[in-house]
């Protein structure tokens, strides 16, 4: 065994999986490599993969062949930036926002609120100034699914309000977050439970919530408000995960990417799923939307880690290491934990002593869990991309699959 783990670890360049695991673990895919590294991954996969303990096998995988996708090699985008449907190719972002015009004056309209304070406070994020990210993948998703089914071009009314009700929901657990992890900045300013307090916070997210529920029962389609309540749950359930952890390593891996599923990649998955089911019928389509969503999601969390480490505050919009300081062991620190043993302590007492969240830090920057994390997150992105091309092309499928770049190489 120990001979072909060897022999395995010197050549492997591994294959995508026929299907995508189920949230919250990786779907990794990547590109073929040798004939014989090819039949040496085989003979892991269908003798030793299902012994080989969760994490040792993520461990494994990315560690074998550190340097075989670079994010620079990472690209998807067509000669001569034409779609595969030979249409000009466009930003993803400006092709999103042909559909989300006056997206955060619509919020504010639906933030019906008489009382002033109360007022203020729920339309505080809604200034404009956010990313706007999960707006744009679902307004893409919609005209690529529509395009798909009849060759429509047109986004309906309710899959833009699918848009509105994921930005609502995000910033809704973010007001919520922000209270639970007491924290004093987000996007370059200060937080609603340090400007207002936290009981307030809690309010004005609850708020925020109750609108996009109205706004959701208003859409009338029983299957949609399911698939998007289910989000909520899932908040919720990541929230309660996020304040456990696990002694056992592998355990702890599974628990920290069902966490990063739950808290970050369901809303997207879900919000995907919803446009797709109102464009249409077919459920195979339904499924590539909630694949694209998932996977696209856990990339984008795993990235946020990533720059957790290697960005500064001032680009990050909060403090950097904010993570260690709440207690949290992402990804960069569980692979660096392969390297040193040390930290299984600190993380189990959540980096609460004196020197703990410095010397993690270092340990980290240290190792190689900064790019044993982001080539985890090219993973994932192979893996949107690979489901994502199953629709016929349009300029709406392209910008989703350049979005998976766009992912992998933001620094904030």
């Amino acid at each position: 065994m120990a001979s072909r783990w060897w022999r395995w670890r010197r050549g492997c360049s591994w294959r995508p999986a026929a299907r995508s695991p189920e949230p919250g673990s990786p779907g990794l895919a990547g590109q073929p490599g040798p004939r014989a590294a090819a039949d040496a991954c085989s003979q892991v996969r269908s003798r030793g993969a299902c012994l080989i303990p969760y994490f040792n096998l993520v461990k494994h995988l990315t560690s074998a062949c550190p340097n075989i996708y670079s994010i620079s090699r990472f690209h998807h985008t067509t000669p001569d930036s034409k779609t595969h449907s030979g249409e000009k190719y466009t930003d993803p972002f400006k092709l999103g926002w042909r559909d989300l015009k006056g997206l955060y004056e619509d919020i504010r309209k639906e933030l019906l609120i008489s009382t002033s304070e109360l007022k203020e406070m729920s339309e505080y994020y809604f200034d404009g100034k956010g990313k706007a990210f999960r707006p744009i993948i679902v307004a893409l998703m919609a005209r690529a699914c529509n395009i798909h089914h009849n060759n429509s071009r047109h986004v309906q009314a309710s899959q833009r309000t699918i848009a509105l009700i994921a930005e609502m929901i995000h910033t809704a657990s973010l007001v919520h977050d922000d209270v639970i992890d007491d924290a004093s900045s987000r996007r370059g300013k200060h937080t609603v439970n340090k400007i207002w307090g936290e009981k307030k916070a809690v309010l004005a997210g609850d708020l925020i919530l109750s609108a996009a529920s109205i706004a959701l029962a208003r859409i009338g389609n029983t299957t949609v408000i399911s698939i998007l309540t289910q989000v909520i749950e899932d908040l919720v359930r990541g929230e309660f995960l996020q304040l456990g952890s696990k002694e056992n390593e592998n355990e702890r891996f599974a628990h920290y990417l069902e966490k990063t599923f739950k808290k970050t990649a369901s809303l997207i998955a879900n919000s995907c799923k919803a446009v797709s089911v109102l464009g249409c019928p077919d459920p195979v389509v339904h499924e590539i939307a909630y694949q694209y969503g998932k996977n696209i999601g856990i990339a984008f969390q795993l990235i946020d880690d990533v720059l957790d480490f290697t960005s500064c505050s001032d680009q990050m919009g909060k403090p950097t290491s904010a993570d260690l300081k709440l207690g949290l062991a992402t990804g960069p620190v569980l692979f660096a934990c392969q390297q040193f043993p040390e930290m299984n302590a600190m993380i189990m007492r959540r980096f609460s002593l004196p020197g703990d969240v410095d010397r993690a830090r270092q340990y980290v920057l240290q190792s190689d869990g900064v790019q044993q994390t982001t080539y985890l997150a090219q993973q994932y992105c192979h893996e949107a991309v690979r489901e994502i091309s199953k629709l016929r092309p349009s300029p709406e499928r392209d910008a989703l699959i350049q979005l998976s770049e766009i992912v992998l190489t933001r620094d904030k």
